[in-house]
């Protein structure tokens, strides 16, 4: 149920918004959008950040579809981000079936994804970011990326990220965070983005100040960097996400140790504006909910540019003082923000969540023939058809979506279990149907490096608390307590989950599809899973599993189950 505070926030970004939902024209097709639709905007102040984040490595353009469940928990209930569908839409103010609606939210998408085409495509992010600054001379203008930039293609595997480095570099990105680069590894991200100590390999900036060694608690990378635009002082505090040891493998950050780590923050915003700071930015990776306590904790920060839940919002969110930033995920938006800074604080902005329509773009020459340089070599492989699927492919929503319920499927077949959990990760691109699953389909929700499919017998009270654990880093109201990602996915399992209750008490009634028996504490069940964070984890790659189900099958169908019931407090 959309709040009182969801639509106050609308109506106090109303007067200073542009692009989605603001100002820019209405069309019925694609056909009537082009590039000056996209970028109209009346430049305001002295500055212009440009904001990209969560890339997911995705080079060309995609289909992407927004969760159709996006829960949000404690005080953050029924605020945005956490609206979804057409209470988005009624909310934010934006008329079902426009451009913005496609873009925003997952209703009505097969449908509007036909008329408006793919979105994203580096190449179409560079030709939005050339105008930009062209616009507004790159004296003035300053583009920073959220971070979980390396990973997510088979290219960014295969390359250990190099690829993605050099977009990014191409692209002018003059600082970055990170979350899934540092399951490159250690040694790549040092080799990559240096430390205090050195330099790296890439001409941009890798801001974490949120990491320190785990021995002297030594901090590992710099914290800020200061730039000057429109004769501002810019100070930039990179923040890494914050439980990337508990998410992701510990082994391959041993000696590093994360967290939010709020008084490091505060005085990183201090020491900035001691030196002389007229704007502060926090460039992080926390996720929006941890992003706006932060907000309304550490005093100075005149702008949050937020990353990690793939969160996209028309307008920026207000908290106290600080502006908070959400530029989704998969290339789909470039943020603007043009800021009116006086004195240290902003006193007034325009703000456009730009659209990255593919079909109405025009791909920029330069990067467009660098992304062909990177794909030539695999191009056949990456293009080969798997299947084809019947049903819409999807990722993203806080407990299931068809193209993890597939995944879920071919390891409970090729690897022969009675339950399968897959990771709720958010990134991965949308199928239509009637489309060819291919190859590269596959890597674009699987490619990562530690994929292997592990096979093992769980108990039954282990399979309760492993979904009961999962629930509470997603569910608990303290969004300090939050790690981000979505509910696990299962296969062959229902379940019912209590979102509001407390810790080790959501999760009831599970029980065993294929039988309809429930699961007991103390039997043994064949479980098949895949992202296991633990060292040395034996099985094929994920991707292996799922290609070899889907050529056994040709023909895919997967329609939204009922196997989770979502129970809240109140009915």
């Amino acid at each position: 149920m959309t709040t009182r505070r969801a639509f106050i926030q609308v109506a106090a970004a109303a007067a200073v918004v542009t692009g989605l939902g603001g100002k820019l024209p209405r069309a019925a097709a694609r056909q009537r959008l082009d590039e000056r639709d996209l970028l109209r905007f009346t430049p305001k102040g002295q500055v212009t950040l440009l904001h990209i984040a969560d890339l997911h490595a995705q080079l060309v353009p995609v289909y992407f579809r927004e969760p159709s469940i996006n829960l949000g928990v404690g005080e953050m209930q029924g605020l945005f981000p956490h609206i979804s569908g057409g209470e988005f839409l009624k909310a934010a103010g934006i008329e079902p079936g426009s451009h913005a609606a496609y873009m925003l939210s997952a209703s009505g998408f097969e449908a509007l994804a036909r008329t408006y085409g793919r979105v994203g495509g580096i190449d179409r992010i560079a030709t939005l970011v050339k105008a930009v600054r062209a616009e507004r001379g790159p004296e003035r203008t300053l583009l920073l990326d959220g971070g979980d930039a390396l990973q997510g293609s088979y290219t960014a595997l295969a390359s250990k990220g190099g690829d993605m480095v050099e977009v990014l570099a191409q692209l002018g990105v003059e600082a970055t965070t990170g979350h899934w680069e540092f399951t490159l590894g250690a040694a790549r991200v040092a080799e990559l983005f240096g430390s205090r100590e050195r330099p790296g390999t890439a001409p941009l900036a890798f801001l974490a100040g949120n990491i320190v060694e785990t021995d002297f608690e030594e901090p590992v990378f710099h914290a800020a960097k200061v730039f000057e635009r429109g004769g501002l002082k810019i100070a930039v505090i990179g923040q890494a996400f914050p439980y990337t040891p508990i998410a992701n493998p510990r082994w391959m950050m041993p000696h590093w140790s994360f967290g939010i780590r709020e008084e490091d923050v505060r005085r990183q915003v201090q020491a900035a504006r001691a030196g002389g700071a007229d704007l502060v930015v926090l460039l992080s990776h926390n996720g929006f909910d941890v992003d706006r306590k932060l907000a309304a904790r550490v005093d100075g920060i005149n702008v949050i540019l937020a990353a990690h839940t793939h969160d996209a919002l028309p307008f920026p969110v207000r908290v106290g003082k600080t502006l908070l930033v959400a530029s989704g995920s998969h290339a789909k938006f470039l943020s603007r923000l043009d800021l009116d800074v006086r004195q240290g604080e902003i006193v007034d902005y325009s703000y456009a969540l730009i659209p990255v329509l593919a079909d109405a773009i025009a791909p920029d020459a330069e990067m467009a023939a660098l992304v062909q340089e990177i794909r030539a070599p695999h191009a056949a492989m990456l293009g080969s058809e798997l299947a084809r699927t019947e049903s819409l492919l999807y990722r993203r929503g806080n407990f299931n979506g068809t193209l993890d319920d597939v995944i879920c499927e071919a390891m409970l077949a090729e690897r022969d279990a009675e339950i399968s959990l897959s990771p709720g990760f958010r990134w991965g691109a949308t199928l239509l149907p009637g489309q060819a699953i291919t190859w590269e389909d596959v890597y674009n929700s699987t490619a990562m490096t530690y994929p292997a499919c592990y096979r093992v017998t769980f108990s039954g009270q282990m399979l309760k608390d492993v979904l009961e654990d999962v629930a509470d880093n997603l569910f608990n109201p303290d969004p300090y307590y939050q790690q981000g990602g979505d509910m696990v996915r299962v296969g062959g399992l229902g379940f019912t989950i209590a979102i509001d209750a407390g810790m080790g008490r959501r999760i009831s009634n599970l029980t065993l599809l294929r039988t309809g028996e429930a699961i007991e504490a103390g039997r043994t069940y064949v479980v098949a899973g895949w992202a296991s964070v633990n060292q040395a984890t034996e099985g094929p790659p994920i991707w292996d599993v799922v290609a070899a189900h889907l050529q056994r099958q040709k023909t895919v169908r997967a329609v939204p189950t009922d196997s989770v019931k979502v129970v809240r407090s109140g009915g």
